[in-house]
């Protein structure tokens, strides 16, 4: 499972049991850190996910970005009730490419909205499972 952290929307994307393909999951609307890691956490269990890869983003001097700290203390908070293990993994733009990615396909703006979280996180799960077979 990927997780894009975002301060509104959190985007959650799923491999295939083969660990294969990546698809995204859902969006869920951004509550508290303890909501959040709740139920990512549930989710996880409903489909007996065993890694969590958690997207943090890095500024120029390769340090994490307020956001980047923000999605580390949800991995924390995901680890600390119980979730699977979390890894960290650079998201490098991925929000960025999903939405261009949606802009080039022509889908109307109301049809875009909302939906750049999952792709963001299907995009830096399908790169790790690529590099990880």
């Amino acid at each position: 499972m990927a997780v894009d952290w975002g301060a509104r929307r959190i985007g959650l994307a799923l491999s295939d049991p083969t660990r294969t393909i990546a698809s995204p999951l859902r969006v869920i609307e951004h509550q508290s850190r303890a909501l959040d890691a709740a139920a990512i956490v549930q989710l996880a269990n409903e489909n007996e996910v065993s890694l969590i890869l958690m997207g943090v983003t890095y500024d120029d001097q390769n340090d994490l970005t307020p956001s980047g700290r923000s999605a580390i203390r949800l991995a924390e908070a995901i680890h600390a009730q119980g979730g699977p293990e979390v890894r960290a993994v650079d998201e490098a733009h991925s929000t960025r490419t999903a939405r261009q990615s949606r802009l080039e396909m022509g889908l109307p703006r109301g049809k875009r909205k909302g939906h750049f979280d999952a792709i963001a996180a299907v995009l830096f799960l399908q790169t790790y499972l690529d590099n990880n077979q």
